[in-house]
């Protein structure tokens, strides 16, 4: 094969006390092109075209996320592009085809030999076990958004939370990726979803999307430590519902938010912890482990109400139970080569502009997606 050109790679060269300082110490870096000659028999070279700017990949740079790449490293958990070079022991791959590189078996989410390669780069190295063919519906922006954010949400409804058709799903942070991704599959699943978020525009959107019904999260004036109260909206999920409450709660942000939504259930619902996107400092900083700022869920209220509290740990339980996750993966890449699912990217940045990027995903000003460009 001819000689590849060189690139460039973000790098995290340490854990910082928090993901805004993580960001700012990341650094764009020169990238020689991988040598072929040092690769495995059966890894491939991928030109990256679009990386995923993801929640993780910024809890990850302050060691805050529940796994931890080793420093320095190359950020960025979700990639698509064009496959550059083949091992000799490849055989349904080759070069020129547009791939997705799975993030749980190759970069910074990874285990093993494959970790160093982030998404935040010109290339990445992968094992062909870890290179799924892009559907062809899909953008390479779209594909670089598609395998965390669907597969956390299918994890969340079907795995985990049962959901049925006909159920009602109430679904926070519903403008984000993984948010969005819950909309998408419960409507898929014939739920009907109420979807809330901050911003009224934003939610008009996910209205697009598939969603029923909306509701705009309002907050008190500011107390003297600068926190907003978050104004109780029961009164509006009860009036969606007949008064009856929601069967499920998808609850990926966490904090006041989580304490709100307990008043507005029915009695023996599921309630998914998906996250905590509200309160992302629950654990200390530089790769500390404890959860100092943990969130707490009241006991009365579960017990009263007979739910089933239910944690979502979509990687972990991908590792604890490796069969889990093909049924899931077929699934997802099914509905999205039928056109019946797309993620929606809002934001595209070159690399160079990787804090830009970071920072507008940490600000919340991302509908659904957001992508570098290598």
């Amino acid at each position: 094969m001819s000689a590849l050109p060189a690139g460039h790679r973000v790098v995290v060269p340490a854990f910082a006390e928090s993901p805004l300082e993580g960001v700012a110490a990341a650094t764009l870096e020169p990238m020689d092109a991988p040598d072929p000659s040092t690769l495995a028999r059966g890894d491939v070279i991928v030109r990256v075209k679009s990386a995923a700017v993801g929640w993780v990949d910024l809890l990850m740079t302050s060691g805050q996320y529940q796994h931890m790449a080793k420093p320095p490293y190359t950020p960025g958990i979700e990639c698509a592009g064009t496959i550059a070079w083949v091992g000799p022991d490849v055989r349904d791959l080759a070069v020129g085809d547009d791939v997705i590189v799975d993030g749980f078996l190759a970069g910074p989410r990874s285990l093993g030999a494959y970790q160093r390669w982030g998404g935040f780069a010109t290339y990445v190295v992968a094992p062909s076990s870890a290179v799924v063919p892009m559907p062809p519906t899909l953008s390479h922006d779209q594909a670089a958004a598609l395998l965390g954010s669907y597969e956390t949400a299918y994890h969340c409804l079907v795995t985990r939370g049962r959901v049925q058709a006909g159920e009602t799903v109430l679904i926070h942070g519903a403008s984000g990726a993984t948010g969005l991704a819950a909309v998408q599959i419960a409507k898929l699943l014939g739920a009907r979803v109420i979807a809330t978020g901050r911003s009224e525009a934003k939610l008009a959107e996910v209205k697009r999307e598939g969603a029923d019904d909306v509701i705009v999260l309002r907050y008190g004036a500011p107390d003297a430590q600068g926190h907003a109260a978050l104004l109780p909206f029961r009164d509006e999920v009860k009036a969606l519902t007949g008064g009856r409450g929601v069967d499920v709660v998808y609850d990926g942000v966490g904090g006041d938010i989580s304490l709100e939504s307990l008043r507005c259930v029915r009695f023996g619902a599921r309630f998914l912890i998906v996250g905590w996107a509200s309160t992302p400092d629950v654990a200390k900083g530089k790769g500390e482990r404890g959860a100092p700022r943990a969130n707490v869920l009241p006991t009365n209220l579960v017990m009263m109400k007979s739910l089933d509290v239910l944690g979502c740990p979509t990687a972990i339980s991908s590792v604890m139970d490796p069969s889990s996750r093909p049924p899931r993966m077929r699934q997802i890449l099914a509905w999205a080569s039928e056109g019946r699912l797309a993620p929606r990217v809002s934001h595209t940045y070159p690399l160079a502009s990787f804090r830009e990027a970071m920072i507008a995903k940490w600000n919340g000003e991302v509908l659904g997606g957001c992508v570098l460009h290598p």
